[in-house]
């Protein structure tokens, strides 16, 4: 069987009648496609090369070697490696900076990291994301790299940038884009300062202004009490 990197030697059971008809891998079949895509897909979920290895012996019965799971990993990292240091284009009317909570295996633990993102709007509407970082702690040293790694690969204006409080991340952007706007995300902004408010005010900040639900209840009432009435035929 041929892959997108080896030969694999396949053991495909064998009856008298010849009727066996493998429902995986199709009878005569020379090539396998997808198979480094499946490899991969186990790959960012955390299984160990170990792992890997035992459940395409258990799916497949394939018993694949630790180099070719090496090898197809490591053509995948190359490929990453060329989409982060591709061009970017020159302008992007707004662009959002932000952080996903994922879970990570690091050195044979589980642990839970934040991934650093920076979604691009272009001026077409369409969205693309311009880069991926893993970083232990967020700081505007951290941001600063990041605005110069975005101008070294070809970004020359930001009109808009929006960012969570972070103390400094303003001053990082203008650093590099000084004629950026920089807007912080109304999300953040609330999730930061609903613990300061009072239980009245905090309603309010979530849209739940018991004043404004009593207006509405009574309007609500009032026209309920004067629509016209229908007989019943």
């Amino acid at each position: 069987m041929i892959t997108e990197t080896s030969k694999l030697d396949i053991r495909i059971p064998r009856d008298r009648e010849g009727t066996f008809d493998p429902k995986l891998i199709a009878r005569y079949q020379r090539r396998f496609p997808g198979f480094d895509e499946k490899i991969v897909s186990m790959y960012p979920r955390g299984m160990t090369v170990r792992e890997i290895q035992g459940h395409l012996l258990e799916i497949y019965g394939l018993d694949v070697s630790s180099d070719l799971i090496s090898t197809v990993t490591d053509a995948v990292l190359e490929t990453v490696g060329e989409w982060r240091n591709r061009p970017l284009e020159a302008s992007y009317p707004l662009v959002f900076f932000d952080a996903l909570r994922v879970k990570i295996r690091d050195e044979g633990l589980v642990r839970n990291k934040a991934v650093y993102i920076a979604l691009g709007v272009k001026a077409d509407g369409t969205k693309d994301i311009l880069g991926l970082w893993i970083e232990n702690t967020e700081g505007a040293k951290f941001w600063l790299r990041v605005m110069n790694e975005l101008k070294n690969r070809g970004v020359n204006d930001v009109l808009t940038a929006v960012v969570d409080g972070l103390k400094g991340f303003p001053e990082a952007i203008n650093a590099v884009f000084p004629q950026t706007i920089v807007q912080t995300c109304i999300v953040s902004r609330l999730a930061r300062d609903r613990p300061r408010v009072e239980n009245a005010a905090a309603r309010m900040v979530r849209g739940k202004d018991p004043i404004r639900h009593h207006v509405r209840r009574k309007v609500r009432s009032s026209m309920m009490a004067h629509r016209p009435r229908t007989q019943n035929f």
